[in-house]
C-alpha cells in the first residue's frame, strides 16, 4: 500500500512540474546557500547570557514568530529554519558564532544580531563574505553606509537621531540646562554622545558640565552616579543598557538627586527596566519611542495591538507583554517576513539586500501611528522618526509630535 500511495502522490507533482516548466517559471528560481524549494535558513546571534541578557528575549520572540509563520504555511511555501546562538555580548564570541552560521550552517543571511560592539566585530567579515547582516539590533549610525558596507543594514532609529531629538527638546524647553552624561564606554555609548553634542551644536561645550563612562564588566555604576551628581547638573542623560539603566534610576532616588532624566530608548522597557528600578523612582523620566507600548490604554482597541497580543497568547505564552524587547522582536520579525515575501523565488543573498533596500512606507503592526519604514539603495536607515514620552504612574505617556531626525551615515 505505501508504494502505491507514493506513486499516486508523485503523479500530480510531476504534472505540476510540467505545468511550471511550461510557463518558464521554473527557470526563474534562484537560490544561494540556505535557501531551497522547501526551506529558508536564517542565522541569528543574541546575548542570551552576560551583561546584556535582558535582550535575549528578542531572539525568543523571533523564534516564536517564525514558528507561527511556518504553521501558517511558511513564506511562498518555504519553511523558516531559525538558528540562534548566544554570544554573551562578547565580540570575540560573536565572530565565532558568525563564522559558524556562515561557514558550517550555511545560512542565507544573519538576521538581527544584537549590540553595537558584537556587530562591529563581524561587520567586515559579513561584507567580505557577501552575506546579509540584516536589520541589526543596534542603532549605531554606521550601519547606514550602503557605499562601503552594502551587506549591512539597520532597523531601529539611530542613536544619534534619538539624542539629537533630546537636544532639540532641551534647547527649546531648558536652554540653561547643566547636563551630566553617563555613557557605556563603547561604540554604542559614543554614538549616542555624538548625537547629543551635534544636536546641541555650539551650546554643547557650555551646557554639558560632566561626562562619565563605564565598562559593562563593572558590577555596579553607583559611584559614577554619585560623581555626576557632584557636578551640580540639573539634567541627566542616561546612555546605558537595561541592567545599568535600572541601577542608575535606583541610585538617583537613593541619593535624592532630582535632575531631569533622559533615558535612552534601548532601556525604556517597562518590564525589564522601569519595574525592577521601582516605578516610584522612575516618575518624570523622558525617553523616546517608535513602537507602541502595551501598557498604554490608547491602544486597547488597536487592531495591530490586538494581533500582537493574540500572537503572545497563542504562539509565545512565555513572553512578557510589558517587555518592550518582545515588541521589538515582533516588529523586526515582521519586517524580515515582508522582505522574504518580496524576494519571491529569487532567494539569493543579493536579492535579499535589494528587497531590504526597497521598503516603501512599510508598517509593522507595532509601529506608532505616523511612523513608517522606508529604505532605498542610498538609505539604509529604515526608521528615522521618534516621539517623546514621559514616565507617569506605571507607564509611558507619549507627548508632542512625531519628530524626524535626519542624520547622515
Amino acid at each position: 500500500m505505501p508504494a502505491m500511495h507514493l506513486r499516486l502522490a508523485a503523479l500530480p507533482a510531476a504534472l505540476g512540474l510540467l505545468a511550471v516548466s511550461a510557463t518558464g517559471a521554473l527557470a526563474q528560481k534562484k537560490y544561494d546557500p540556505g535557501a531551497s524549494d522547501t526551506e529558508i535558513k536564517i542565522g541569528n546571534i543574541m546575548p542570551y547570557s552576560g551583561p546584556a541578557s535582558a535582550y535575549g528575549v528578542i531572539g525568543k520572540t523571533e523564534e516564536a514568530y517564525f514558528k507561527k509563520i511556518n504553521a501558517e504555511g511558511g513564506i511562498n511555501g518555504r519553511k523558516i529554519t531559525f538558528i540562534s546562538y548566544d554570544d554573551a555580548y562578547s565580540p570575540p564570541k560573536t565572530v565565532e558564532q558568525a563564522r559558524k552560521l556562515v561557514e558550517s550552517d550555511e545560512v542565507l543571511l544573519v538576521f538581527n544580531p544584537l549590540g553595537t560592539p558584537p556587530n562591529s566585530a563581524i561587520h567586515k567579515y559579513m561584507n567580505s563574505k557577501k552575506v546579509p547582516q540584516l536589520f541589526v539590533a543596534t542603532g549605531a549610525t554606521k550601519w547606514n553606509d550602503p557605499k562601503d558596507f552594502p551587506w549591512t543594514i539597520g532597523w531601529q532609529p539611530s542613536y544619534q537621531s534619538e539624542t539629537q531629538i533630546y537636544a532639540k527638546y532641551l534647547l527649546k524647553e531648558k536652554p540653561d540646562a547643566k547636563i551630566a552624561v553617563l555613557y557605556q564606554n563603547d561604540d554604542y555609548g559614543k554614538d549616542y554622545l555624538k548625537g547629543l553634542k551635534d544636536g546641541l551644536g555650539t551650546k554643547a561645550a557650555s551646557m554639558i558640565v560632566a561626562e562619565d563612562s563605564f565598562e559593562t564588566s563593572e558590577p555596579t555604576i553607583d559611584n559614577h552616579i554619585v560623581k555626576l551628581k557632584a557636578s551640580g547638573a540639573n539634567v541627566f542623560i542616561d546612555i546605558a543598557t537595561p541592567k545599568f539603566a535600572a541601577q542608575a534610576i535606583k541610585k538617583i532616588a537613593e541619593i535624592e538627586w532630582k535632575p531631569l532624566h533622559f533615558l535612552n530608548n534601548v532601556s525604556a522597557s517597562v518590564g525589564s527596566v522601569m519595574k525592577p528600578a521601582g516605578f516610584e523612582n522612575g516618575q518624570g523620566i523622558i525617553s523616546a519611542a517608535y513602537l507602541k507600548d502595551v501598557s498604554d490604554p490608547q491602544w486597547e482597541n488597536d487592531p495591530g495591538m490586538k494581533a500582537f497580543l493574540a500572537f503572545l497568547q497563542k504562539d509565545f505564552p512565555d513572553g512578557n507583554k510589558l517587555d518592550g524587547n518582545v515588541v521589538v522582536g515582533y516588529g523586526v520579525a515582521q519586517t524580515l517576513v515582508k522582505v522574504l515575501q518580496m524576494c519571491g523565488d529569487n532567494l539569493t543573498r543579493e536579492n535579499v539586500m535589494k528587497q531590504a533596500a526597497n521598503l516603501k512606507d512599510f508598517r509593522t503592526e507595532v509601529l506608532l501611528p505616523g511612523i513608517k519604514i522606508n529604505t532605498s539603495p542610498t538609505d539604509f536607515a529604515p526608521i528615522s522618526q521618534l516621539q517623546l514620552m514621559r514616565f507617569k504612574g506605571e507607564k509611558w505617556e507619549l507627548f508632542g509630535d512625531i519628530i524626524s531626525a535626519d542624520v547622515g551615515g
